[in-house]
């Protein structure tokens, strides 16, 4: 199937009249009119917009059906609100044969997407240009061995020009307030003071003939990756026609007595891979997030702050000043009227889950020095602390008045506002009702009305590029890459339902029938747990754990948002601290009781029980707690806790939520602990694992195999020599659920068998 499908639309101006409407060069303007071949407006309850005359009948999902949908990725809509651009990844099983491209999309709907780039290599890190005529982003191209940043002119066309040539690589670039300069992240090997010393030192890496890794503090690993002694740097390039790349280039970290702090670091984990930054109103200096305790990440909760720094160089400067606890600042905005500075806020003191809130500054000038003004800020207002929600993607409306942001409930992840202009009591309802979905990644215009863009997505729809209409209460769709091929399929919505636990909590629920659904018919139940466990089951399109395809041979899936689940406020996420494992696992077997006397449907007698991550956890709780199952799945889950604590790539957090540290032996460790149960062992397992995981490291599902052999229990061990912590690589997915539904289908798959 072709990624763009309908008919011709062409629009109510002439080609001409279209350039001048939207700025671009006739030739792209063409490429849109010629690529507009499907609807221009599909609303949100026209999922499956298929004429029902000529669809087929809908069929059971397939993992070639899953892993072959074409995925779009997050949009970002220009600043005069017009355009939008966004990724869209063609899959395929093996690795290199697999694209990724740049698209672009008129936002009012009047042209479907076109393509905007064609490359083997996919590109990220999108920023338009303050005049909505240029993007830049970062991308690996002729031979690149890392990623490096290229300029796009969508008025003049061609092709993108590349602005440089880093031997560790250019990442998140971000054009400066009046266009003519970009910020970006690089790094530098330690001791470099230039590109030349760079060079020099991967040479003389590469030739070395000894192979080790040396620390000196913690931590030292990061999900499937082992923290390398690479430096964040912070770049200024200027955009000028007389500027010659590289020589024009300042980096703004180098030398500074921050970047030399043992316990400096930016995102990424270790010492980080890219900084968050925003250009200051006047272009003369920027905001950015580091830390300085990362070093004390084995024993404390760490932080972060925000920072200025002039982009003519110099010391930074500390803009947040530390608080009752380890306070957390990220993802830095600034109004479009310059006035305010907002970030994301989280603080820790003695809780390992907290809200993000958003918080807001004013912002002002304040001394001045040689090379320019050091600004000051107001106290923080917490804008978003009486909303009891934690506020994902956020964005400031272009009046400067208000923010949108996104953030979970009940399954859904929905769109809220709030006041940046008021200390009163605002109303959180959210701005659209939906009981189908979840949005994500959203986008502002920063001139005129909003114009809001986002990637809305179910469990039967994946994920599209929308625009929000707030007047209406609903959305557009103004992409179908995926939407035919998803209606093809017979894919149950999910069933939402709640329940009291017997500790007094109401407990949120979805339900997914499988495909050819029968209600005369006896299904086996299959208990799935997600993980975290400061997560949520939601209503969206999961590729790791695809509910239908789980569902797919003939199974009624069960989705628990257990206590500990985001969406349902802070103080039901906290409450999984200091019990991680009983309480949950508790909720989830009465969720399954509930369901087998609600829906006639369900065969109470053939139950399975599966989970990744914590949800592995409480796979492996539910082997020392319960007989109730025929089969366990456990992919990523802990046996021991002790282990964990000690081979997990972050520790101290593990410690809070038990009580107190190893050698104390609170009891947590005695009483929650899966492997000191090993006696009680009997239910089959199935045990999966990705060989580079060092979140959930290989020990601790090798010390369950261990237990589950000695036991003779029967049981199947998968080792993933070249997966971390999730199964991203094509054939492995293929390979994992075929094994999955084997195993599901020998315990569940005969009705008048016994449970083992």
């Amino acid at each position: 199937m072709a990624l763009v499908q309908g008919k011709e639309n062409h629009g109510k101006h002439s080609l001409m009249g279209l350039c001048a409407h939207t700025g671009l060069s006739l030739a792209i303007v063409m490429s849109l009119v010629a690529s507009a071949i499907y609807p221009r407006v599909v609303e949100a309850a026209e999922a499956k917009s298929v004429d029902t005359a000529t669809r087929e009948i809908p069929r059971a999902i397939t993992h070639e059906d899953l892993w072959l949908m074409p995925r779009v990725g997050a949009a970002s809509v220009s600043p005069d609100g017009r355009l939008a651009v966004f990724a869209v990844t063609e899959p395929a099983y093996e690795r290199d044969e697999q694209r990724s491209d740049l698209w672009l999309v008129s936002t009012d709907g009047s042209h479907a997407p076109r393509r905007l780039t064609s490359t083997a290599g996919g590109e990220s890190d999108v920023d338009w240009s303050p005049d909505s005529g240029r993007i830049v982003f970062s991308a690996r191209r002729e031979g690149d061995e890392q990623p490096q940043l290229y300029l796009l002119d969508l008025k003049q066309g061609g092709e993108a020009q590349r602005l440089t040539t880093l031997t560790l690589g250019a990442r998140e670039p971000r054009f400066s307030p009046d266009g003519t300069q970009i910020a970006f992240s690089g790094r530098d090997y330690p001791g470099a003071q230039n590109e030349e010393d760079n060079r020099r030192i991967r040479d003389e890496r590469k030739a070395r003939k000894w192979n080790a890794r040396v620390y000196e503090g913690f931590p030292i690993r990061s999900w499937d990756r082992w923290l390398d002694d690479l430096e964040p740097r912070l770049f200024v390039m200027s955009l000028k026609e007389n500027a010659e790349s590289e020589s024009d280039m300042r980096e703004l970290l180098r030398g500074t007595s921050l970047a030399a702090l043992p316990g400096f670091a930016t995102r990424g984990g270790g010492r980080g891979q890219a900084v968050d930054v925003v250009w200051t109103p006047n272009g003369e200096g920027l905001v950015f997030v580091a830390s300085v305790d990362r070093d004390r990440a084995a024993y404390s909760f760490t932080s972060s702050a925000l920072w200025w720094v002039s982009v003519a160089g110099g010391e930074p400067s500390r803009l947040t000043v530390d608080g009752e606890g380890a306070e957390s600042y990220s993802r830095p905005q600034f109004t479009p009227n310059g006035a305010r500075l907002l970030a994301s806020f989280s603080l820790s003191i003695d809780k390992v889950f907290e809200n993000s809130e958003i918080v807001v500054f004013d912002w002002a000038a304040g001394q001045s020095t040689e090379n320019s003004s050091i600004p000051s800020l107001s106290e923080p207002r917490r804008v978003t602390v009486d909303s009891d929600l934690d506020v994902g993607s956020y964005v400031v409306s272009p009046d400067s008045r208000s923010i949108y942001f996104l953030a979970e409930q009940a399954g859904h992840e929905k769109l809220f506002t709030a006041s940046l202009l008021t200390d009163r009591a605002q109303d959180f309802s959210p701005l659209i009702e939906m009981d189908v979905g979840v949005y994500s990644s959203l986008s502002v215009s920063r001139t005129g009305r909003p114009v809001l863009i986002a990637n809305f997505e179910s469990a039967t729809q994946p994920p599209e590029v929308v625009r929000i209409d707030l007047k209406r209460g609903r959305h557009q769709r103004l992409s179908e890459f995926a939407v035919e091929r998803a209606a093809a399929l017979d894919l149950a919505p999910v069933e939402h339902f709640w329940f009291e636990s017997e500790k007094g909590r109401r407990i949120h629920n979805m339900l997914v029938r499988p495909p050819g659904f029968d209600p005369s018919k006896k299904y086996p139940l299959l208990v799935l747990m997600h993980g975290g466990p400061h997560t949520m089951w939601r209503d969206q399109w999961v590729l790791r754990w695809n509910y239908h395809l789980i569902a797919a041979p003939g199974y009624v899936v069960l989705l628990t948002n257990y206590s500990g689940s985001t969406g349902f406020g802070e103080s039901a996420a906290q409450s999984i601290q200091g019990d991680p494992l009983r309480t949950a696992a508790e909720e989830i077997n009465q969720a399954a009781d509930v369901a087998i006397a609600r829906y006639s449907f369900i065969d109470g007698a053939r139950q399975c029980a599966a989970g990744a991550s914590y949800g592995g956890h409480l796979s492996n709780w539910m082997q020392a707690s319960t007989e109730r199952y025929r089969c366990l799945v456990s992919h990523a889950g802990l046996v021991n806790l002790e282990s964990q604590w000690g081979t997990s790539d972050g520790v101290y957090h593990r410690e809070v939520n038990n009580g107190g540290p190893v050698w104390e032996q609170g009891p947590v460790w005695r009483e929650q602990n899966p492997i000191r149960y090993a006696a009680k062992f009997r239910t089959p397992t199935l045990v999966t694992i990705g060989e580079q995981d060092f979140r959930v490291p290989l020990n601790n599902s090798l010390e369950y195999w261990t237990v589950l052999q000695r036991q003779q229990i029967e049981s199947r061990l998968l080792v993933f020599p070249d997966e971390n912590h999730w199964i991203l690589k094509g054939e492995n997915s293929r390979f994992f659920y075929q094994e999955l539904a084997a195993w599901l289908s020998r315990w569940l798959g005969d009705p008048d068998s016994p449970a083992p």
